[in-house]
């Protein structure tokens, strides 16, 4: 039940019909025509720019071309209240009240699938996080953990398919280096001896002692004289347990994937050879020198036959090597085979959320996803920024007990989950975020989760105290409203949330739901606030008792709130 759809398409309907009639002439594109909500200085419900699209056609000045278009849907639409030309050339639209009694009885007819969309069905991989692992997840990993999982929720509440998928990269240097550091950790608990903190290549956080103490407990016939007779088994066990940690960190954010891909498995199955032969066959690869990387220092840089992806085929700024000097696969070249195993199972589109550090990496991944499916925009990827804790206006310092970084468990112990969640997509994720620890704790509208909250619970306040559960469906006798300005106010802003939503699905920009469920809930409290002073204006009335009008505008707000906070993974108390 999307309002801007259905008055776009009975648009179109009209307008194809007068081009029957020989009343108007279309174009062979009618892309551009669109249907939005007005600014709110103007007092109409819709607006819509046809009468500017037709107008070249037509060879007709965009007012001319309106008159027409008017005259039709004034004939065939009777919810029709007001309807005006207003230059350069919008129509502007104003529905009566019979409109907006038909709106709100539809979505709560239709409830808890107000928004979703059945169109254009998909199946999505969704990768994010696939931090390292080598200890806790920290604060720069939790906004891209929090934007993959609420995007994953916005593509399954619009019907598709979707799967989470956290790459492990559990192979290479730093992997080694974690690996040796749980193995010292594990001489100084079983022989006292001292961990060399001052080893820059080691591991120092607390958290590998938890670690080790976890492997000798549990691997009592291990001998740990030799580090390398134990290496291999030792590494698996010390991913494991990094990897417990990991799970424990995502799931107290309320995120749960549903496929962990280790890259140890990808290189052992051969599947970087795989791809390279694939990519060899389409022509694709070839061996030849590279400059040397941005920043280095020609002096000291050989240039080297090496195995190179022809990325500058596909808009890159060069070719990217797929094996180093002594022969062994690049990073790259492991993640192009992982990526071609996300190909091979069908996926209609991947996403990848990226730290900040990773922008650059972009095009070099698209190309090859595009070299191997043979599909342009086979892959999004979207960036996470920074974000910067702030507490009184300064640089917020928790506690680094756990390593050199603050980890995603203090953040949850300050402010809790739904303040973490909610905060770190309250802006664009391609912008740095502030995360100011003292509005989240206030109750105040500068803090967004209360102030939503605190709308939801109000509502629910409503139904307490005329005994009803704000949870049931309304049985109501009467379905003629008599919608003031001020109430049809806040049912036009709840008609944009499907608006909102599919902006949201075809962008992939869940900040517009946090956004646009604060502008709903500014509404709603604006209207309760005049209630103190205006007795029209109250729920409740001096009997105890609440219209059906009021009742149904009560109940299609706390119904788009919870939509709209189930979807961000944050909770709607009924009592604040």
């Amino acid at each position: 039940m999307n309002i801007f759809e259905e008055y776009k398409n009975k648009i179109l309907t009209i307008i194809k019909k007068a081009e029957k009639d020989k009343l108007l002439v279309l174009p062979e594109n009618l892309n551009g025509v669109n249907v939005d909500s007005t600014p709110p200085n103007i007092d109409f419900d819709l607006s819509t720019n046809v009468s500017m699209v037709l107008s070249k056609s037509n060879n007709k000045s965009p007012n001319i071309v309106a008159e027409t278009i008017i005259d039709l849907l004034k004939k065939q639409d009777t919810q029709i209240e007001e309807i005006v030309f207003a230059k350069p050339g919008f129509i502007n639209i104003r529905f009566n009240k019979d409109y907006w009694n038909s709106f709100a009885n539809k979505l709560i007819s239709i409830s808890h699938k107000y928004g979703s969309s059945n169109k254009d069905k998909k199946k999505y991989l969704i990768e994010f996080v696939s931090a390292n692992p080598t200890g806790p997840l920290h604060v720069g990993h939790c906004r891209g953990a929090i934007l993959g999982d609420v995007i994953s929720n916005i593509l399954k509440f619009n019907n598709n398919t979707v799967e989470k998928e956290y790459y492990v990269n559990d192979y290479g240097n730093q992997i080694s280096h974690f690996n040796y550091s749980v193995y010292l950790r594990i001489r100084e608990k079983l022989y006292n001896e001292n961990f060399p903190s001052d080893n820059p290549d080691l591991y120092p956080g607390d958290y590998l002692i938890d670690i080790a103490s976890n492997i000798i407990k549990n691997n009592k016939n291990v001998n740990f004289e030799s580090f390398k007779d134990i290496e291999d088994h030792l590494k698996k066990l010390s991913i494991n347990e990094s990897l417990k940690l990991i799970k424990k960190n995502l799931i107290d954010l309320g995120i749960n994937h549903d496929n962990f891909v280790s890259e140890t498995n990808i290189v052992n199955d051969k599947e970087v050879e795989k791809v390279v032969e694939k990519l060899k066959k389409s022509n694709h690869v070839y061996t030849g020198k590279i400059n040397a990387p941005e920043g280095e220092d020609k002096k000291n840089w050989t240039e080297r036959d090496q195995l190179l992806f022809r990325s500058t085929d596909f808009g890159d700024d060069k070719d990217r090597a797929l094996q180093k000097s002594d022969l062994t696969w690049t990073y790259f070249a492991s993640d192009v085979a992982y990526h071609n195993t996300k190909i091979n199972r069908n996926f209609d589109k991947l996403i990848n959320i990226l730290g900040a550090d990773h922008a650059g990496y972009i095009k070099r991944i698209s190309s090859v996803v595009e070299a191997i499916s043979g599909e342009k925009n086979k892959l999004s990827c979207k960036v996470s920024q920074l974000v910067k804790l702030i507490k009184d206006g300064k640089p917020f310092k928790m506690s680094k007990r756990k390593g050199d970084y603050i980890t995603v468990e203090d953040l949850i112990e300050q402010v809790g989950k739904d303040a973490t969640r909610f905060i770190m997509l309250s802006r664009s994720n391609d912008v740095e975020l502030d995360f100011d620890f003292s509005k989240v704790k206030e109750k105040s509208k500068d803090n967004p989760l209360y102030y939503v909250q605190y709308c939801y619970a109000r509502i629910c306040s409503v139904f307490r105290n005329i005994n009803l559960n704000i949870n049931d469906d309304l049985k109501l006798k009467n379905q003629n409203y008599n919608y003031t300005s001020d109430e049809i106010k806040i049912l036009k802003k709840i008609s944009e949330w499907p608006r909102c939503l599919e902006t949201a699905t075809n962008k992939l920009e869940p900040h517009r739901i946090p956004v646009y469920l604060h502008e709903l809930s500014s509404e709603f409290h604006s209207y309760w606030n005049k209630g103190k002073n205006d007795v029209s204006k109250r729920f409740i009335d001096k009997d105890n008792k609440i219209s059906d009008d009021k009742l149904v505008l009560l109940k299609t707000v706390s119904i788009v709130i919870k939509l709209g906070m189930n979807i961000l993974g944050v909770n709607t108390p009924e009592k604040m």
